[in-house]
């Protein structure tokens, strides 16, 4: 019998004032995405998604928005991310990631790929409702 349960991921699209997103080099892949990563099952969503941003960063965050609920459809996992402010620490490369690069809404879309680069656009973005949006890992699903 396939397994049926889920995950919970958190991601942080840290904005700065002039409204660039900071994106990380994954280590593992190379990738470039927000900040973010699985819950622990005894953690609630804030404290994990500050974790997982200070984790993979150096600093320390404040999230202002959820902008989007995302699903990867072919792993099961399903993505919270948040808009977030700065509040304070230091860049620093990470065992997870490697580099860091502020990024306009128009380099997040060369950079990233599909199904990441549509998390920091709508995190970007002033939608009037939180998008709900699924994908295979890579790209968008109709």
């Amino acid at each position: 019998m396939p397994d049926s349960r889920h995950s919970v991921s958190v991601a942080g699209v840290v904005v700065d004032d002039r409204r660039r997103a900071l994106l990380i080099q994954r280590r593992d892949n190379g990738h470039w995405e927000a900040p973010g990563g699985v819950l622990e099952r005894d953690e609630d969503i804030i404290s994990g998604l500050k974790r997982e941003v200070l984790e993979e960063t150096g600093l320390h965050v404040t999230p202002t928005a959820l902008t989007g609920i995302y699903k990867n459809m072919a792993r099961g996992i399903v993505a919270l991310v948040f808009r977030c402010t700065v509040e304070g620490g230091t860049l620093t490369p990470s065992d997870e990631s490697k580099d860091f690069r502020w990024a306009s809404a128009e380099e997040v879309k060369h950079l990233a790929t599909e199904a990441f680069a549509i998390r920091v656009l709508d995190a970007l973005s002033d939608l009037p409702t939180v998008p709900i949006r699924r994908h295979d890992g890579v790209h968008l699903i109709p």
